[in-house]
């Protein structure tokens, strides 16, 4: 796992981001110390799909009340 300096990563950023590849890691070290970690995000392909009714029951509604919604009549059609 390479490490550089955080001067040299600043000077370097786009570069460093560009040739980095999945599950690649840079250590960010400053006076010798590691302080950060740089590495590749993973790809959108590692997402699952999103499915129908997976959020059901996280949200519960107290009572129906459309008082609120005065306050955003300018916005609404």
């Amino acid at each position: 796992m390479p490490a550089i300096t955080v001067a040299e990563a600043q000077a370097r950023l786009p570069e460093l981001i560009s040739q980095l590849k999945e599950g690649e890691e840079i250590i960010i070290t400053d006076h010798d110390q590691p302080v950060a970690k740089l590495s590749a995000a993973k790809g959108e392909e590692e997402r699952r799909p999103r499915q129908f009714g997976s959020a059901k029951g996280m949200l519960t509604i107290l009572a129906e009340d459309d008082e609120h919604l005065k306050d955003f009549e300018e916005y609404m059609p």
